[in-house]
């Protein structure tokens, strides 16, 4: 038992990448109102782990931010934003 129970784990740790996705998310962040703000929140989430492209659109007031999902996720990034000041969330939709 203890045999198939290292297996099973071995399995699991070995086998997370498989399951890692790149994903992109738009994050609206309404207190962007500045030209330094961009610098800010793209340093901010340059920190997470993870992250793998950031595009600031200071007009749009958005973040579109590639990543891995195994090492980080959405709340993550709203968490970092909103860290370094600039609260955002999640835009739905098109």
């Amino acid at each position: 038992m203890k045999h198939l129970a290292t297996v099973i784990a071995l399995c699991v740790i070995l086998g997370a990448p498989v399951w890692a996705a790149t994903k992109t998310v738009t994050l609206f962040v309404p207190g962007m109102t500045c030209s330094t703000c961009p610098v800010t929140i793209n340093k901010a989430l340059k920190k997470l782990s993870g992250v793998e492209k950031i595009d600031i659109k200071f007009e749009q007031k958005q973040a579109v931010v590639t990543y891995d999902d195994a090492k980080t996720n959405v709340p993550a990034l709203i968490k970092a934003t909103t860290d370094a000041g600039y609260p955002s969330e999640e835009k739905q939709g098109k």
